[in-house]
């Protein structure tokens, strides 16, 4: 540690108001019977999914909020869980709402000013060794969880608030890329499903030709040309004259998947083949899978009956839960809680915008007495809306390019975070200083 580093505690970085380290309301005193559809948003683990306090909220009345009112966050604030999944850190941002109702299962800390940054104190949490500190010193007895106290005696070292600025800005420069990346990828799929909605759920392209019109907004001129000018009735609604209803197994390669027994390390040693599991897709900030937690060996892909899956492979979680989805951008084995579809001729886009549109409909084929499953047999009859070949050719290339885009922002994050991870530690040890005038910059 730099000579010029404190050793101190989280408590001695409070704020020297009221409350400024305190835990969420003692039970009984906040309750699912006091949410309401507007009001003082309440923080729960779901909201803590990155730097900042986000998501879908639930709400208590002003009039609630006044009676938690030693349980409020706002703006700058911390806030950290306390039972559940335990190492989650979140700020409360600034805007939109002034003050927030912590849950009984987190606590918050408001930081003195003059002494830590809020942001590299977010950054310290995320590290490792305060990772580790909090699985050591929590009580894993029922739910697990950790002790107000545990937080304010987790020790801290402090350097000068101009540095911890520094080390706040370098670090958040690059989670405000990836931050952008996925702003950026959240518009980009807006646009590919608005796309699959307007021509192949609503028909308005064919509708506005069978109209009259000549041309349709925002579709290139070779794909109207393609369209019919009229709809004929199938016993699934009227659709353009020409497109049929198939089984969705009909139009794609329907497989699944296997796990290479645990056991055997031939299979698991040094692999370099990606496996992926629900766990891996349930993590996906978009819907393309570009690399998995464990690896298996080629002996490993030669026990799946399925082998190796190509770059293209749409994937779906068909148990616990059904429905994550996503592209393989990767080849990738599966295990047996995925269904796995090769679309050979037909462009990966659209099997994944017809699966995301018809998940409705797959999961109530699903089966299972202890959790709900959709099997490879009752999956493969579900009908599917087949255009002619040329049309779904040209959508692919509208379409296919904004995937493109999508994947590429995903690597470019998932390079800009493995930098982030690395810097994290050194930075916050003082392993790797920060340039005086860098450091100077963030002065005042």
């Amino acid at each position: 540690m730099p000579a010029d580093w404190q050793n101190m505690k989280v408590g001695q970085l409070a704020a020297t108001t009221r409350n400024a380290l305190v835990g969420g309301p003692f039970g009984s005193n906040l309750v699912s019977a006091d949410y309401v559809a507007k009001g003082v948003p309440v923080i729960r683990g779901q909201n803590m999914s990155g730097r900042w306090v986000d998501g879908e909220f639930v709400f208590v009345s002003e009039e609630k909020s006044k009676l938690l009112e030693s349980n409020i966050a706002r703006p700058g604030d911390i806030v950290f869980t306390q039972r559940g999944t335990l190492g989650q850190v979140s700020i409360v941002p600034q805007g939109p709402y002034d003050r927030y109702v912590v849950s009984q299962s987190q606590m918050k800390l408001t930081v003195n000013e003059d002494l830590a940054d809020a942001l590299f104190c977010y950054y310290v949490f995320l590290s490792p060794e305060k990772q580790n500190y909090i699985k050591q010193n929590a009580t894993q007895s029922g739910v697990p969880h950790i002790n107000l106290a545990t937080l304010r005696d987790a020790p801290f070292v402090l350097p000068s608030i101009n540095q911890q600025r520094a080390i706040a800005e370098i670090l958040g420069s690059l989670d405000d890329k990836i931050e952008q990346n996925r702003r950026t990828n959240k518009v980009l799929e807006s646009m590919a499903r608005a796309i699959f909605k307007t021509w192949l759920v609503d028909f308005e392209p064919v509708k506005a030709k069978a109209a009259g019109a000549t041309s349709f907004p925002g579709m290139p001129q070779e794909v109207f040309d393609r369209l019919p000018d009229k709809f004929v009735e199938t016993e699934l609604g009227a659709v353009p004259e020409g497109w049929v209803y198939v089984p969705i197994g009909d139009l794609v390669d329907v497989v699944g998947g296997a796990t290479p027994s645990t056991k055997n390390l031939d299979f698991w040693e040094a692999g370099d083949n990606p496996f992926c599991t629900p766990k891996d897709m349930s993590k996906l900030a978009a819907p393309v899978l570009l690399d998995t937690e464990r690896h298996i060996t080629k002996a490993g892909v030669d026990k799946i009956s399925s082998g190796q899956l190509p770059v293209g492979t749409i994937l779906l979680s068909s148990r616990a839960p059904i429905g994550y989805l996503a592209i393989a951008a990767t080849p990738v084995s599966v295990n047996q809680g995925i269904i796995a579809m090769l679309p050979g001729e037909i462009p990966s886009v659209y099997v994944l915008l017809w699966t995301e549109f018809n998940m409705e409909v797959i999961k109530s084929r699903a089966g299972g007495s202890t959790f709900a499953e959709i099997s490879k047999r009752n999956f493969r009859p579900i009908p599917a809306l087949k255009p002619d070949q040329g049309l779904l050719s040209l959508f692919g290339e509208v379409v296919q390019p904004l995937f493109d885009k999508i994947i590429s922002n995903e690597r470019e994050s998932g390079v800009l975070a493995r930098i982030r991870d690395t810097l994290l530690p050194k930075l916050i040890s003082g392993e790797l200083r920060v340039p005086d005038h860098l450091e100077a910059a963030n002065g005042g």
